[in-house]
């Protein structure tokens, strides 16, 4: 069971969260990628862009932050953050 937990955070206060949840024997990569898209779906968010930035903070902690510089339209929260709370 693969499982991504999104966030929606604004002044330091947890708004809205979700949690994706997949069993296929796809790669890592594409189950993130999924993943981020049900996220935004479900919090009628576009997709956020990965920024180097974002990159190299999830591979080091399996969690990213994703701030306004990484959307294209005007977002009225601080960050969204998606985090792999399930390898298996």
């Amino acid at each position: 069971m693969f499982r991504l937990w999104g966030k929606i955070w604004k002044d330091n206060r947890m708004e809205k969260d979700t949690v994706y949840e997949e069993e296929s024997d796809d790669t890592r990569t594409h189950k993130i990628f999924r993943g981020l898209d049900e996220i935004c779906h479900e919090f009628d968010l576009g997709c956020p862009i990965w920024l180097e930035k974002n990159v190299s903070e999830f591979r080091r902690h399996s969690k990213v932050r994703f701030y306004q510089d990484s959307f294209i339209e005007e977002i009225e929260f601080d960050y969204l953050e998606i985090q792999v709370i399930e390898e298996g």
